[in-house]
């Protein structure tokens, strides 16, 4: 027994090792070729699954696992959002998402039944799951451009966690659909239902009077591991609730992150579970490319294509006259419609259901399911469509979007030029110094025109675009773009690119100042550092405090933190030196009289 629980721990190494090892070669491939991450852990799993290579031949098991990466990003997400903002999007829910996956789920199944000539019960067991969407892909990408707080973004958001809240009417239709016989155990459709809102109204109370007192007795201790293993028990808490009574348990763990969001310890709580679902996420989508069954690919290709490109152009066009409907301008109604275009990861589980209730064979399940995976891998596509179109779109309106091939000779790339960058550029501009301008947002480059500055369009943040604008021969490359948008290793390929441009960095916090210090940069600085220490000498001004003593504030002050800065770089601890922050029972002590 010993050595075969030995030989499986042995397997399951080996098979994380190969997952984890083509993880990491195709996500640097295709990041370096701009077509994001999600293509390149799809292409993993695909090259090291079954129908690949062979390497790993259990993705079903890992992706159960790496489904905790979707619970923990929903978690995440619920943490962004007030409980009063959610009720203020209860009509984009309940009215845009209701009639999204309604009117996109009976198109789809029409698309179905005429393609293939299944019954009407097996077309709507297929069509319905296919008009939900990728909330591990379309979130990400809402999250990490800010889009999610803007009203396009929140639109979408509504749409997907209403597609979330389908999970259970979806399996009540398949239930009463089936033609197995009836399972005495399971609980009829109406059950499920008073379940959800029993679950719901558990959690909330839960948050309020359980949650928020938890973490205000972990937030007393100071222990960053404790608090880490708090975070993570929250989640797995509200997602097992949800799971015992056969719900999404991503669910469970939205809204115990929106019972969070007012928390003091919301931030604390982003940065640390941030890196599980990271990590899971990437996972998961590994499994999905594992699980693609390139054999029904292969045998009929011109199917699987046919219909992922139908899926798409169906979602899209049903996405963007709805969206209109909601007085949604053009332009976003079409981005909207193509982000949430592809399949989505729920469509493996309610095509399982659906195989169960013997509403389809298992070869069509199949089929189907690598269509789901074959539209999931168009979306980083589809995204360089709608730039395209933004910029198509933006000149139409007059605006002019010239890429920064087009720039002459500089010394100098300023990447972001929202009021960061313009105080940067114009500092740099009063001596002189030829400054190439690059923003990726049409409606700042058209402000900046009105005020005769050239600014170039593009994703300043990639390699190709920054050989184009003249980095190669630049001397200082200066990232002004909003420090949440940069990370280490999206800075780390730059400075190997362009070794001899002195590389410029606006972080965000201190947090990222110890991520980054590990990077070559010239020099980084927080964002609001200097804007706040100036504030904090008008305020002691206030209080009668002498000039010459408000110098010596500021000057202790800024040696204390360069100080704790160097122990927190060197050691990854951010609490450490924390005695030598000023506090009510810390002050400056009074200088010395002699």
């Amino acid at each position: 027994m010993a050595a075969e629980g030995g030989a499986t721990v042995a397997l399951a190494l080996r098979d994380g090792v190969v997952m984890l090892g083509a993880a990491m070669a195709f996500v640097m491939l295709f990041r370096r070729l701009g077509l994001g991450a999600v293509l390149g852990y799809l292409v993993a799993g695909a090259l090291v699954g079954p129908s690949g290579l062979g390497l790993v031949n259990a993705p079903e098991g890992m992706l159960h696992i790496a489904d905790f990466g979707i619970v923990l990003l929903l978690f995440l997400v619920g943490l962004e959002l007030h409980p009063e903002r959610l009720w203020r999007l209860r009509h984009a829910i309940f009215g845009l998402g209701l009639l999204q996956v309604t009117v996109a789920g009976l198109a789809i199944s029409a698309v179905v039944f005429v393609a293939t000539g299944f019954s009407p019960a097996a077309a709507l067991a297929i069509g319905l799951p296919l008009a939900l969407s990728s909330t591990a892909q379309v979130l990400p990408s809402l999250r990490s451009d800010g889009s999610i707080n803007t009203p396009a973004g929140e639109r979408a958001f509504s749409v997907l966690l209403f597609q979330d809240l389908s999970i259970v009417p979806l399996i009540t239709i398949t239930a009463a659909l089936s033609r197995a016989p009836v399972d005495p155990s399971a609980p009829p459709g109406w059950v499920l239902g008073l379940y959800t809102i029993g679950a719901i109204v558990g959690l909330v109370l839960a948050g309020r009077f359980l949650i928020n007192p938890l973490f205000r007795l972990v937030g007393r201790i100071s222990e960053r591991e404790l608090f880490i293993v708090a975070g993570l028990f929250t989640v797995a808490a509200a997602a097992a609730v949800m799971e015992s009574l056969h719900l999404s348990t991503a669910l469970g763990a939205f809204i115990a992150g929106v019972m969070l969001a007012d928390s003091p310890y919301r931030h604390e709580l982003e940065a640390d579970i941030d890196p599980f679902r990271s990590i899971l996420l990437g996972l998961f989508f590994v499994s999905v490319g594992m699980m693609l069954d390139l054999g029904a690919i292969i045998e009929r290709p011109l199917f699987v294509i046919g219909m992922a490109a139908a899926l798409i152009v169906v979602k899209t066009a049903v996405l963007y006259g709805l969206a209109r409907l909601f007085r949604m301008p053009p332009r976003k109604a079409i981005k909207l419609g193509l982000l949430l275009s592809q399949g989505g990861e729920f469509a493996f589980v309610l095509f399982a259901a659906a195989q169960s209730a013997l509403l389809i064979e298992p070869a069509a399940a199949s089929l189907f399911s690598a269509i789901v995976t074959v539209s999931m891998a168009t979306t980083p596509f589809l995204m360089m469509l709608n730039d395209w179109l933004d910029r198509r779109w933006s000149r139409g309106g007059q605006v002019d979007l010239e890429g920064p091939e087009m720039s002459g000779p500089s010394q100098a790339i300023v990447v972001g030029y929202g009021r960061f960058g313009q105080t940067v550029a114009q500092m740099m501009m009063a001596k002189g110094i030829p400054v190439t301008l690059i923003d990726s947002k049409p409606s700042q480059i058209e402000l900046s025109g009105n005020f005769g500055m050239k600014v170039y369009y593009g994703d300043g943040t990639r390699i190709d675009l920054l050989r184009l604008a003249g980095a190669a021969e630049a001397k200082a490359i200066l990232f002004c773009i909003d420090g949440t948008d940069l990370t280490a290793h999206r800075l780390q390929p730059i400075l190997e690119a362009f070794p001899h441009a002195a590389v410029f960095v606006r972080v965000f916090d201190r947090r990222q100042l110890i991520e980054f210090a590990s990077l070559d940069l010239r020099h980084a600085v927080r964002e609001m550092f200097e804007s706040a220490i100036a504030m904090g000498r008008e305020a002691l001004s206030l209080f009668c405090v002498t000039p010459e003593e408000v110098d010596r504030v500021e000057e202790e002050y800024r040696r204390r933190d360069r100080e704790r800065l160097e122990i927190q770089k060197s050691s990854g601890d951010l609490q450490a030196l924390k005695e030598r922050m000023f506090s009510p029972g810390n002050p400056l002590a009074d200088r010395e009289i002699v």
